[in-house]
């Protein structure tokens, strides 16, 4: 995955001043890496058994659908409030710079779902948190959570600590 790593741009001051953000456009640009993004997450889940594939906005999505439609699984987007057009279940988390509240349909998760959660990159761990909370919630089993980018000194991964975690690439 050392060559993936070379594709993703550094934007300082992003979203806020003081914020080194990991820019995963460059990388989409790029067919072949982003091909070869997707199928090194779905060798990782072939075979789990995953039902539905479950995306955090909006970024996770670019990886969440192609993901679940190569597993052949569902796919239910979790969005940020006010998107999503039926009856949904909520929470509120913190993130690296400030809070926010995330939001997926209430019936978007059958009782012993398998569910695999995706995201673009693992910071903080607050919306992956929010994610699993969310989908255990409805009474979802939670297999994994994916990540394309993990940024380790944040250490996010200790928000997830008895869940299966994969991160591609880890700065």
């Amino acid at each position: 995955m050392n060559d993936l790593t070379n594709l993703i741009r550094d934007v300082p001051d992003f979203p806020i001043k003081g914020i080194l953000f990991k820019d995963i456009t460059t990388l989409l640009q790029d067919a072949q890496a982003f091909r070869q993004t997707v199928d090194a997450l779905a060798k990782e889940y072939a075979g789990k058994q995953i039902d539905t594939v479950v995306a955090i906005e909006s970024r996770g999505f670019i990886f969440g659908a192609p993901l679940a439609y190569r597993l052949g699984a569902g796919f239910v987007p979790i969005r940020k409030p006010g998107k999503l057009p039926a009856e949904t279940v909520s929470i509120d988390y913190s993130l690296e710079y400030g809070t926010n509240t995330l939001e997926m349909h209430a019936d978007a998760i059958n009782q012993g779902q398998r569910v695999l959660i995706v995201d673009d990159l693992l910071a903080t761990g607050g919306s992956a948190k929010a994610a699993v909370e969310l989908v255990e919630r409805l009474s979802g089993v939670v297999v994994g959570l994916a990540f394309v980018i993990e940024l380790e000194f944040l250490d996010g991964i200790k928000k997830l600590e008895g869940y299966d975690v994969l991160s591609l690439i880890k700065f």
